[in-house]
């Protein structure tokens, strides 16, 4: 009884948030995530955690594909597109890491990377036959080509080698739209399995981890962060590439947080989502 009149509470407030219009939703939005980066400020006294923090979530993900690929044995559901776009920008942050800044993410990307690569040789040669092609067909230079081509365009004005610099500006704005495929391809299907469901909401814990870290550093700096990072358009592209890729994934994370609270394992998601 006391489960049933928790949650009674929960649904009617979801079902008062479902029938506002788009306006009113996007308004209860921002209002949430400017509350959650209000807390964070307070509970949170170097903002650098919360960086290291998005880094682990992101990791614990990948772990979660792992356990899936070798428990079920199918990799149904998933974007390898997504992947190798995610390898992509952490390889390239690898190698920036190495040449510019070598400390703690260095090692953490590190994991994460050896473990991208492990889901798509698994993806790619050993559960091929439960890939579902036809349903991962968001056109990958969508996306490398426009980032590409940002990148050359809007980079860091540090005192790097500008090769160094537009790579840098290539991982930031991979990283924002890594994970539209996967999206494409839960857009298809509508029906999301647990693990993947985990695995995407991990990486939109994350994202909004790291965006955090950014605007709690910007506002602790009062901006001259911003100045630190260069002048230009760069120190502006960081912030849009950090909240696009926190607002892409917000519409799923609602949803999952919603069939979490029913007790649905399966996500299914409505027309128009993701």
């Amino acid at each position: 009884m006391r489960g049933s009149s928790t949650k009674r509470p929960i649904y009617a407030v979801a079902a008062w948030v479902k029938r506002q219009p788009p306006k009113v939703k996007a308004f209860l939005a921002v209002v949430s995530g400017m509350a959650a980066l209000v807390f964070l400020k307070l509970i949170v006294n170097d903002h650098d955690n919360l960086f290291v923090a998005a880094e682990a979530v992101h990791a614990i993900g990948i772990c979660v594909l792992i356990y899936k690929l070798m428990k079920e044995k199918t990799c149904a559901g998933l974007s390898l597109k997504s992947q190798e776009i995610t390898a992509l920008f952490l390889a390239i942050r690898l190698y920036c890491s190495f040449v510019m800044e070598y400390d703690i993410h260095t090692l953490l990307d590190t994991a994460t990377l050896g473990t991208t690569l492990w889901v798509i040789y698994m993806i790619r040669f050993k559960l091929r036959s439960s890939y579902m092609e036809d349903k991962d067909n968001f056109p990958i230079y969508y996306v490398v080509v426009p980032c590409a081509v940002f990148a050359l365009i809007i980079h860091p004005s540090t005192s790097h080698h500008i090769l160094n610099r537009i790579f840098w500006a290539l991982c930031v704005y991979l990283e924002a739209v890594s994970v539209l495929p996967q999206l494409r391809v839960m857009q298809n299907t509508k029906i999301v399995e647990p693990f993947t469901a985990h695995y995407v909401f991990a990486l939109g814990v994350a994202r909004f981890l790291s965006c955090a870290h950014w605007v709690l550093q910007v506002l602790d700096t009062r901006g001259r962060l911003l100045t630190a990072l260069g002048y230009g358009l760069w120190p502006s592209m960081v912030l849009i590439s950090e909240i696009v890729q926190t607002f892409i994934l917000a519409d799923f994370c609602y949803y999952y947080m919603k069939s979490l609270v029913g007790g649905q394992l399966v996500l299914r998601l409505p027309s128009g989502v993701v």
